[in-house]
């Protein structure tokens, strides 16, 4: 593996020295937010492409999707039709933020908010929640690279010192290109971790089916191993049929799974980062009808989760034990110990690297949101800033939420940071109705809002707690219901929903009955 090894680092610093150079592109004063935040909203349908790209084709696409299928099966190709549905999405609400936000020179979704409805507190809540839900998200995203080191060292003797020891400096060098050239460094080693990302999949699903008898050799070969039953959380063996044929009992789960991350990933504050980077509408537009590619490569990456089954090389570094679930962090293995076990040194080298900047390229976008929210919404509520104070508080706090996350990852066992990524999507789904509400009407009022937006966290943690309870362990987000089981997303937004609904038709009926206004 040391021509892998060598490659993988010889393209790394063409990413790092991308990433520092790119400041001199489109060059713009990055002492402004905008220049430094959004490229001056200058990027064209093809660049927000790829940059948008960049934010849901991420290592934790390419680690977590597999080791879900490679693990419960079924269950886990939500994934697929939640990224189709959430181009829809992005068609109807995006365009819309777009022409506000350039038209106010909103920088965050949260700026819309607050001018919508007239509200500090709300604003300030929805900042939090997003700069909170982003958290997991990044320390996601150092799972897959961690696995990917991982695996890279895997004949090293002392491959998870050498792979925590890569982490670091990564991040290091991450950190002062994000610092010094800002969204330009996000969108053009964008472009070259996508075409490195999709050249490798288009490589591995032709390659190693051919060379390994297929998905026929895949299926046969999964009675020689046991995993957990998602439903039972108990040993069973592991059977072709049930594993590829989702469970009646799953069905409700498998459609909430799907309809509500769809409805939460333009939630989160790095999608609308991305799109309020475009130039105009047509750019919104075109690239979210260009996204549904993403969506055929996922497809294709669901399935090396049962395509590392007619490999046994890789399935003794994923599971030597026999039990697929027996860890889930060696489950975040199984894309790169397919890569390496089953394809030339060198090209290893280059896919590998392709998955880890693709954890790399969207961490730098997630943290940038993160520090605009900080910067502009929560700091700025209560201190008035300059531009220049601005960009430099914003800088450094996306230094300081990357690090964060890396010692989330060191202290919170990847069973954990997975769950909690889901719980983060919880909590970002409390954010739709004023923003995706509010983008059509104003007829909500901000008190109901507000009082939605406590409901919704409330319930959304009390259900994930009572789910959990019985297991010890956050090991699950569905929760039981009277349609089944049910993502407690769905759940808890349809009460925000109802809670801000009712709220504000109180307060609506109210100020008719009496001609006073209440929620000016």
């Amino acid at each position: 593996m040391i021509v892998g090894i060598a490659v993988f680092i010889a393209l790394f610093v063409i990413f790092i020295v991308i990433g520092f150079m790119s400041f001199r592109w489109r060059k713009g004063n990055l002492s402004d937010l905008s220049e430094w935040a959004l490229v001056g909203r200058r990027l064209g349908p093809y660049l927000a492409w790829f940059l948008v790209g960049a934010d849901l084709y991420t290592a934790y696409t390419f680690i977590a999707v597999p080791a879900g299928m490679f693990g419960s099966g079924a269950l886990f190709f939500f994934a697929v039709p939640y990224v189709m549905a959430t181009f829809a999405v992005a068609i109807v609400t995006m365009s819309s933020l777009w022409k506000k936000s350039r038209e106010k020179n909103y920088v965050t979704a949260v700026d819309f908010v607050k001018d919508r409805f007239n509200s500090r507190t709300l604003a300030i809540l929805i900042a939090v929640t997003g700069i909170v839900a982003e958290l997991p998200y990044i320390a996601l995203q150092i799972v897959g690279m961690r696995a990917v080191l991982v695996a890279l060292f895997y004949s090293y003797a002392d491959y998870n010192l050498l792979s925590e020891i890569a982490l670091v400096v990564s991040f290091i060098l991450l950190a002062a290109f994000t610092f010094w050239s800002g969204l330009r460094g996000a969108t053009l080693t964008a472009i070259m971790k996508d075409f490195i990302i999709l050249s490798s999949v288009i490589v591995i699903i032709i390659y190693v089916p051919l060379h390994y008898g297929g998905f026929a050799n895949a299926f046969a070969s999964m009675g020689h191993y046991s995993t957990i039953s998602p439903v039972t959380h108990k040993a069973v063996p592991l059977s072709s049929a049930v594993y590829a044929t989702l469970s009646p009992t799953l069905y409700s789960g498998y459609i909430s799974l799907f309809i509500l991350s769809a409805l939460a990933l333009y939630l989160y504050p790095h999608a609308v980062n991305g799109v309020l980077s475009a130039k105009d509408v047509k750019a919104v537009r075109y690239s979210s009808a260009l996204l549904p590619i993403y969506g055929i490569g996922l497809g294709i990456i669901a399935l090396f989760g049962i395509l590392i089954y007619a490999v046994p090389a890789a399935m003794h570094m994923v599971a030597p034990s026999g039990n697929i679930a027996a860890s889930t962090t060696d489950g975040a293995l199984v894309v790169p110990a397919l890569i390496v076990t089953t394809l030339p040194g060198w090209f290893a080298g280059y896919a590998l690297l392709g998955i880890f900047i693709g954890g790399l390229v969207p961490a730098a976008i997630m943290a940038i949101s993160q520090a605009n929210l900080l910067t502009r919404n929560v700091i700025g509520e209560f201190r008035k800033l300059t531009p220049e104070q601005e960009t430099r508080i914003a800088k450094w706090a996306s230094v300081i939420f990357k690090f964060i996350a890396l010692g989330f990852v060191f202290v919170v066992p990847a069973t954990y940071a997975i769950q909690l990524q889901l719980l983060g999507g919880i909590l970002i789904a409390q954010t739709l109705p004023p923003v995706f509400i509010g983008l059509f009407t104003k007829w909500l009022n901000k008190y109901g809002l507000i009082l939605g937006w406590i409901a919704g966290i409330a319930s959304g943690l009390f259900f994930v707690i009572s789910a959990n309870l019985k297991f010890g362990k956050l090991i699950t987000s569905l929760m039981a219901s009277p349609f089944g089981l049910l993502y407690v997303a769905m759940a808890a937004l349809a009460i925000n929903i109802a809670v801000a609904f009712l709220v504000t038709l109180v307060i609506r009926v109210i100020e008719k009955t009496t001609g006073k206004t209440l929620s000016a």
